[in-house]
């Protein structure tokens, strides 16, 4: 059944902004769902193994794949590439860069046909169906509990499968809800500062009803549909789930959405966001990027850490950081992002595990976090960066938000790609008017049906 499973999994993943990729080109996210044969961008042959035999061959090659990400990205992980191949003699790296809306589709295509690189990148939360599928193999070996305990839990969390730790991150992510403060100011509504004093329900609709009568709004917040469905719909909108008290399906043991995702609770949040719609405070038909920071038609922006350095550049001190509303369950915001792990078909591990020991250098997480804004994942790093991240930082809101409950991880099931594909189709039914209850019904009995085919990804 797990060729099944993979096979499906092909289909259905969708990848993210999330979810971590930050950028400095504001036109597009880590959840960027353009495809090679949109951009005329055709898949990349990854490179071959080195044989691993060393006497006369020089360095041995490793090879490493990862999304294309934005921007200060890419540069960042092409400087880091370059340092450690001048760092010593024993390894080169070769990175092959694919692009991020087919980047997953290429990497089960390759692991069907036995034939992926030594180390891999992929969104967080789909390290459960690689790990599951035998494509990942454990690095724990590798880790000491001194270098475990410089993490931030949620990484740790995020890169462990049945008891074993898979991958490592360089940073985790940061979703709230960024505000022009002149605007606030504007329409009298209260700025929050902790994750203490977060909105209620009641105040955010209060709040959204103010700022759309200002003159200079047409959409009180930008929740960024430009991005298309996909992964940013799941890591972006399921926190609404989860303030309500709903989620995408049962974590008593993972095997069943039924009676949650189309549960009360769940419904009760959709509904609120259909409302929101439906009081023209948002636009789902959006195309543009800029509604918040440059056009300025938009008072908030529900988005995460991606867009901190490009607000920051177009708003200065008007741009602020916001804490994830408590819609009645307490608040609840996304987290997790992208991860580093060695497949089960590298060679020579060792040196896989040489180049991510040396990307997940304090150094290094901060050379690719000052270019995306995302929250660098080990402690001794953000330390190096208490300006930004400390009390009375522009972005100490995530640090916040990741060091309590309000940080909700994705599932940890091998069941995830269907799971965010499912939600997406029903949240993009539901904000262009469709039934709520019978979108999320429709995607509860689908992730079921998955399940059960899966014999329960036992």
């Amino acid at each position: 059944m797990k060729r099944y499973s993979l096979f499906l999994f092909l289909l259905l993943a969708l990848m993210l902004v999330a979810c971590g990729g930050g950028t400095d080109d504001a036109s597009t996210t880590e959840e960027d769902t353009t495809t090679a044969e949109d951009t005329g961008e055709t898949a990349v042959d990854e490179p071959e193994e080195d044989s691993g035999d060393t006497s006369d061959a020089g360095p041995v090659t490793i090879s490493v794949w990862n999304h294309a990400g934005q921007g200060g990205e890419r540069e960042a992980i092409d400087t880091i590439a370059t340092n450690f191949n001048e760092s010593q003699d024993a390894y080169v790296v070769e990175i092959v860069e694919l692009p991020d809306g087919s980047y997953t589709d290429q990497v089960n295509a390759a692991a069907l046909a036995n034939d992926l690189p030594c180390l891999l990148d992929f969104d967080g939360p789909l390290l459960y169906n690689f790990a599951w599928s035998g494509f990942m193999q454990p690095i724990t070996g590798y880790v000491d509990d001194a270098m475990l305990d410089d993490f931030l839990p949620s990484i740790i969390n995020q890169g462990t499968y049945n008891g074993e730790l898979y991958s490592l991150g360089q940073f985790d992510s940061g979703l709230a809800i960024y505000a022009n403060k002149s605007y606030l100011e504007e329409a009298g509504v209260r700025i929050p500062t902790s994750i203490d004093d977060a909105w209620t329900l009641a105040e955010f609709e209060e709040a959204l009803a103010a700022l759309q009568a200002l003159p200079q709004v047409e959409f009180a917040m930008d929740m960024h549909f430009n991005y298309g469905r996909g992964e940013w719909y799941t890591y972006g909108f399921s926190p609404i789930l989860q303030g309500f008290g709903g989620d995408l399906i049962n974590r008593t043991d993972y095997q069943s959405a039924s009676g949650t995702l189309d549960g009360d609770a769940s419904v009760a949040a959709m509904t609120a966001l259909q409302s929101w719609v439906d009081a023209g405070y948002i636009n789902p038909g959006q195309t543009t990027d800029d509604d918040f920071y440059g056009s300025k038609i938009s008072a908030l922006a529900w988005v995460g850490h991606w867009m901190y350095n490009t607000h920051k550049e177009e708003l200065g001190d008007d741009s602020i950081l916001i804490p994830m509303p408590d819609f009645g369950a307490g608040a609840a915001t996304g987290m997790g992002s992208w991860n580093w792990g060695i497949t089960s078909s590298c060679e020579d591990p060792d040196g896989a595990w040489a180049f991510l020991d040396y990307l997940v250098a304090p150094e290094n997480i901060l050379i690719m976090t000052d270019a995306n804004g995302a929250v660098p994942a080990r402690f001794s790093a953000l330390e190096q960066r208490e300006e930004l991240y400390g009390e009375g930082g522009d972005l100490n809101i995530f640090i916040q938000q990741l060091n309590s409950d309000v940080a909700v991880p994705r599932p940890i099931t091998p069941a995830y790609a269907t799971i965010t594909s499912e939600f997406s189709f029903a949240v993009d039914s539901i904000v262009t008017g469709g039934d709520v209850q019978a979108a999320l019904g429709d995607a509860a009995f689908n992730i079921d049906l998955d399940i059960e085919d899966n014999n329960g990804y036992q």
